[in-house]
């Protein structure tokens, strides 16, 4: 089957935040419970804006393909189900891990929130794993 170029670049896009998002989870967040609170503080801050630089765009380009994908290409069904999963990747972003980010800025962190970061944060892995998965089906498969 031929891909289109805007399916072949929803799933580079897809793919380039599993990758990111298993770096996070497996390197990056649990150096977090490794660092003297002050040492913490401060590389978080240069973490914080570089790793921004990179997601911020990455998301951004994902949410705005998959509202696409739904309707203007009208892909309700599987294209819905990638829409709902990214906007869940949006909501756990902001709910769960935003306020946790802003706590280590201000260095008002506990131990407890670094654990979080890393316990919770496989919701996400999951979530954009499936989505890669949804759009390998989607383009391959179906």
């Amino acid at each position: 089957m031929m891909i289109d170029a805007l399916s072949l670049f929803q799933l580079l896009i897809d793919f380039g935040l599993v990758v990111l998002i298993l770096m996070v989870q497996l390197t990056i967040y649990p150096s977090f419970l490794y660092y003297k609170t002050e040492d913490l503080v401060r590389w978080h801050q240069k973490y914080t804006g570089a790793i921004a630089m990179v997601v911020g765009p990455l998301m951004l380009a994902q949410l705005l393909l998959s509202i696409y994908v739904v309707f203007v290409n009208q892909q309700y069904l599987l294209g819905g189900i990638h829409l709902t999963l990214v906007l869940a990747t949006w909501i756990s972003t902001a709910i769960q891990f935003v306020p946790i980010h802003n706590r280590i800025g201000k260095s008002e962190h506990t131990n407890k929130d670094l654990q979080k970061l890393v316990h919770h944060n496989w919701i996400r892995v999951i979530l954009w794993i499936l989505i890669l998965l949804l759009g390998l089906f989607q383009n391959y498969l179906a």
